[in-house]
């Protein structure tokens, strides 16, 4: 079948229209997790008809606005050197995704208010693992406590990453010291 004249042209301008929106809602979501898809809709410079046409709900806009989000993060984080001696790599690591948590932490407050239970958690299986790893090699490395489980040491430094930003949030840790409270608490839980 041939293509219609003007088939490249008007999937060129939705992908521009999607990618719009999606923008809108990060930025928007990361400051007021409560955004309306009015306000985004216009931030992105489109009609709620054009928004619904491609996110046929907020939950659908939040997914896809945390997925850009976490994929722009996956390319920070997987460019770190996490090589040699595990805590100096889990301080260049928490540094990073502590970056990364605060800029987002109000895009995450929407996404938990309207996804599935545990699709936020599926959503971040790649920091989920490159964390289990550096946290398993830290073990063998005899840096890292051996008598919990793994996966509740990853759990444990994600409810302080998560947990700091709420308290950035609600104007009780000042920013400029939550790296550094982050990095200390997480390296407490993780040494014996």
């Amino acid at each position: 079948m041939a293509a219609t004249p003007g088939g490249s042209r008007r999937r060129a301008d939705a992908e521009r229209n999607i990618a719009r929106i999606v923008s809108a809602a990060r930025e928007l979501m990361s400051s007021n997790p409560n955004a309306t898809t009015d306000d985004i809709a216009q931030a992105a410079g489109v009609g709620r008809m054009t928004l619904y046409g491609h996110f046929r709900t907020r939950a659908a806009l939040v997914e896809a606005a945390l997925m850009d989000a976490l994929r722009a993060g996956e390319e920070t984080l997987s460019s770190l050197d996490l090589a040699g001696d595990a805590r100096e790599a889990m301080t260049r690591l928490l540094v990073s995704s502590w970056e990364l948590v605060a800029e987002s932490a109000a895009l995450l407050a929407a996404a938990e208010g309207v996804l599935p239970a545990g699709r936020v958690r599926e959503l971040h299986a790649e920091p989920v693992q490159r964390m289990a790893e550096l946290i398993r090699r830290g073990q063998e490395q005899g840096v890292f406590r051996t008598d919990m489980p793994t996966t509740w040491l990853v759990s444990m430094t994600h409810y302080i990453l998560h947990g700091a930003a709420d308290e950035v949030r609600a104007g009780r840790l000042p920013p400029h010291d939550a790296a550094d409270v982050v990095t200390k608490s997480i390296h407490s839980v993780l040494t014996s």
